[in-house]
């Protein structure tokens, strides 16, 4: 995981980078003073002749950025930026919950990945874990469960191994007031 420190009341925004310029344009606004978050997994990669271990973005073309736009010029005029992510005509706001959550994944070391973005399905809650408290969407993948945690705001999600006997579905009641 990459990250810088700063103020963590200030909401954060996701920005949409050129291809595979998400490290370069997460640099270079750390440089310019900006608190940003680019979450990265490890991932083999294999060629015909060597394999290798890659660190990649679990969000491809997006980093996070908290605050700041009230210097809008010096994010839209970094290399490699594409556009501000908005919901609508507004910059769309990615919650410090879901930051915290990616966060705290990235931190643990499991082994984590990304994952189609899911409306659908059980949500659920650890119950039990490093990940105790976790609240995503259960999947099936090759008979293991994974637990799904999305940012709505980019409509991607992660997703990483979990043991079912450790979930809990949420209640419907809960889920409609949320």
């Amino acid at each position: 995981m990459e990250s810088s420190s700063g103020n963590s009341t200030v909401a954060w925004h996701a920005l949409y980078t050129r291809y595979q310029h998400e490290k370069l344009v997460q640099q270079i606004l750390r440089e310019k003073g900006f608190e940003t978050f680019l979450p990265l997994y490890q991932a083999t990669h294999r060629w015909k002749d060597r394999m290798r271990q890659l660190w990649l973005p679990l969000f491809p073309s997006y980093v996070f950025v908290q605050g700041g736009l009230d210097r809008r010029l010096e994010i839209v005029t970094t290399t490699g930026f594409h556009s501000i992510v908005s919901d609508g005509e507004r910059p769309g706001v990615v919650t410090q919950e879901e930051i915290d959550a990616l966060r705290q994944l990235v931190e643990t070391r499991l082994q984590v990945e990304p994952h189609p973005f899911l409306k659908v399905g059980d949500r659920v809650r650890v119950k039990s874990g490093p990940l105790t408290g976790f609240e995503g969407i259960l999947v099936r993948k090759k008979n293991q469960y994974r637990l799904v945690l999305s940012v709505e705001l980019l409509q991607q999600s992660v997703a990483t191994e979990v043991d079912a006997c450790e979930v809990e579905r949420v209640p419907e009641f809960r889920r409609r007031a949320a």
